[in-house]
């Protein structure tokens, strides 16, 4: 199984970083390939940063041949999604922004719809608008098709939309005991949709 995780964070190994990074150690524990992507790379890859609807349905004008049309087909590749961003105003970064802009193609395709897709947040305070943020992440991915886990598990609780941090994210030790059951809870996720492409192939 593969898994993406999408790191919105314009500071590369910042507190968004850390926490998916401790994400994707507990899911390489279990031997599966997982990525983490710079988002802000990727878009400074494309001809121009934002989505203008230069042609309708999207051709990929703006983007083919770069690092973001790669992004996009390890995005249709992968078998669960992770996706991370610290609060900017109350809600994701503008970086992640742009980037789901530009998938009109793909839900076009309709080939996100049922992939697994969970989400990560740090805030600069305990209650600076991470659950707005992670709700504003949510809503993108439901527009997509996908469907959203959290950090619930059996063994443990119902959970809650994720990941949800104070930074600095190396010190929030409720958001660091949340990560396991969070990686757990994705590949059981990731399991179920393979399961289900050999159903439905």
């Amino acid at each position: 199984m593969k898994f993406l995780m999408l790191n919105g964070s314009p500071n590369q190994e910042g507190n968004t970083y850390y926490l998916m990074n401790e994400i994707k150690k507990e899911i390489e524990k279990e031997k599966y390939e997982c990525e983490i992507i710079n988002i802000q790379k990727v878009m400074s890859s494309a001809k121009w940063p934002f989505c203008i609807c230069c042609s309708q349905p999207c051709d990929k004008r703006c983007y083919k041949g770069t690092l973001l049309e790669e992004t996009y087909d390890k995005l249709k590749e992968c078998d669960c999604v992770i996706v991370g961003s610290p609060v900017y105003f109350g809600t994701m970064s503008g970086q992640l922004k742009t980037f789901f802009d530009k998938t009109r193609a793909l839900r076009g395709e309709k080939c996100l719809v049922g992939k697994p897709a969970g989400v990560v947040t740090v805030g600069a305070s305990k209650y600076g608008g991470e659950e707005t943020t992670a709700g504003s992440i949510i809503d993108t991915l439901q527009v997509e098709g996908m469907t959203i886990f959290n950090n619930g598990y059996s063994d443990a609780d119902a959970g809650h939309k994720g990941v949800l941090a104070q930074r600095p994210a190396s010190e929030d030790e409720n958001a660091k005991k949340l990560i396991t059951n969070f990686a757990k809870r994705a590949i059981l996720e990731a399991k179920k949709y393979v399961y289900s492409k050999g159903i439905l192939n």
